[in-house]
């Protein structure tokens, strides 16, 4: 991952990295470099001869100035003051474009702390390549931005290590959630999943750092009662799989949260088989489960004060003479029947097994929060860079849109109707999987809020839209896996 400090030293620097801004409508912009000075004159007239306008997203390169080459990124309309997301955007795109450098100092406009903070999670979110699986090419693909260097004067420097040491926690679970999401079905089953993070947890100081994991495995997940991570799993050659991590803080709790994250390593919809278009993007249906396990890593690393009981059920929905057919029954953990109407509907099965053993705990919980790439409605109703809440607990969820908005991740409230509960009724069993297909995405959420107590605040995050990204590149943002809701989280625990 990239190399990151903070300077207010001589520019050393090959590569510079520098604000661009538009001034007024008829085409005028200026050079934001923060506590940098430079002489923009020359530059100045250089960019107006290009083009530039200084829109988000906007990269210009230029040779010369006080570096051997000058990047100019786009930081939108001039201001007194950026928004951070602005500038961690802006610093993530200079930093994607800067693939196949060593090393670049980045001079934007930083008012505070909080700026510098934001320009630094920047350039380590946006400096990320996933290049694993190239073959014989591989050698023709550039490397990420190798060290990223934000200048910055009159910090104080413990400060300035407080922001080094949590954005470079950030970044390696962010880019660990996104390795996870590239990664193809045929090396990442419910097995290697859990695999790897028992090695994650080692290489974040196990025990030492309050982590510990538990494998639940497909006798134990049977013979216990977990009929919904059964019930998905059973058609698979690759058998399903519970991963508990627990972290403990070494001070006394605050609060203990519990986090539960859908695991599907690949989703073909089962018996209810998806069409073969765009079936190749069900490898990012476990997007939830690495994004919970992460943040309860990152959680550990830094060494925050909450307690967190992390759930990962994970399985495969595959199609064969063992899979679970529509409208068999199965029994969720707690003893709870559902009728299986959509074999695809599968992702609140395997949640609905995870929230209930999360709240078997004798621990008390004081929220609990559960991340899934859920539903196709989800993508209708907000797009795909907005991901849904839904809650039964309106000050949890307000804490939580407070969290995702100084975290940058774009987040939405959305209702669960009580009169779409009754769509959920089944004749033979406590209730069916799905409902009426209008407001897919609340049912879905009223389906899994059957499994959460009444009393308990929870929160349910579906990310199908901004889990990846099909489209193109932007900001901090690869093509492929995004990592979102890790930050989120952390943040909602940092507040707490």
């Amino acid at each position: 991952m990239t190399t990151l400090k903070i300077s207010d030293g001589l520019v050393k620097d090959d590569v510079l990295v520098v604000g661009l801004v538009s001034t007024n409508a008829k085409g005028g912009i200026a050079i934001e470099t923060g506590d940098l000075a430079i002489d923009s004159k020359t530059l100045l007239a250089s960019l107006v001869e290009m083009g530039a306008t200084g829109a988000a997203d906007e990269i210009v390169k230029l040779p010369g100035g006080p570096a051997r080459m000058i990047v100019f990124t786009g930081l939108g309309k001039k201001a007194q003051t950026y928004g951070h997301e602005t500038l961690r955007r802006a610093a993530g795109a200079a930093a994607r474009a800067l693939a196949g450098t060593t090393n670049a100092t980045f001079a934007l406009p930083t008012k505070d702390l909080a700026s510098v903070a934001a320009v630094a999670e920047g350039a380590v979110l946006g400096a990320y390549v996933f290049h694993e699986f190239k073959g014989t090419t591989k050698a023709e693909h550039k490397a990420a931005l190798k060290g990223a260097t934000i200048f910055s004067k009159g910090l104080n420097k413990s400060d300035c290590n407080a922001v080094v040491t949590r954005t470079k926690i950030i970044g390696k679970y962010t880019h660990l959630v996104r390795d996870l999401i590239n990664t193809p079905p045929s090396h990442l089953t419910p097995d290697t999943f859990t695999k790897k993070f028992l090695l994650a947890v080692k290489n974040a100081g196990g025990a030492k750092q309050g982590l510990k994991t538990t494998i639940w495995d497909e006798k134990q997940l049977k013979s216990q009662g977990f009929g919904g991570i059964i019930g998905v799993g059973q058609g698979s050659a690759n058998p399903p799989r519970l991963l508990h991590i627990s972290y403990t803080p070494k001070t006394k709790s605050v609060k203990r949260y519990a986090l539960v994250g859908k695991g599907i390593t690949f989703d073909t919809g089962g018996l209810n088989l998806k069409p073969g278009l765009g079936m190749e993007a069900m490898k990012y249906d476990m997007s939830g489960a690495a994004a919970v396990c992460a943040a309860t890593l990152a959680i550990a690393e830094l060494g925050l004060p909450i307690a967190i009981e992390c759930w990962a059920p994970m399985a495969e929905n595959m199609p064969s003479d063992s899979a679970t057919r529509p409208s068999d029954i199965i029994t969720i953990f707690g003893g709870k029947t559902v009728e299986v109407l959509n074999p695809d509907a599968e992702g609140r099965l395997v949640l609905a097994d995870g929230l209930m053993k999360a709240q078997s705990s004798k621990n008390k919980l004081d929220g609990i929060i559960d991340v899934a790439t859920l539903t196709g409605a989800q993508v209708i109703a907000l797009g795909t860079l907005t991901g849904a809440v839904m809650t039964n607990n309106q000050e949890f969820s307000q804490e939580f849109l407070k969290a995702s908005k100084d975290a940058g991740e774009q987040f939405w409230p959305m209702p669960l109707p009580v009169e779409l509960r009754a769509t959920l009724d089944s004749p033979v069993a406590d209730l069916a999987n799905i409902g009426d297909k209008n407001g897919g995405m609340l049912v879905a959420g009223l389906f899994l809020k059957e499994f959460v107590s009444d009393d308990l605040p929870w929160l349910h995050l579906d990310i199908a839209g901004p889990a990846n990204n099909q489209g193109k590149s932007h900001g901090y943002t690869p093509v492929g896996g995004t990592g979102i809701a890790l930050r989120s989280i952390v943040r909602l625990v940092e507040q707490a």
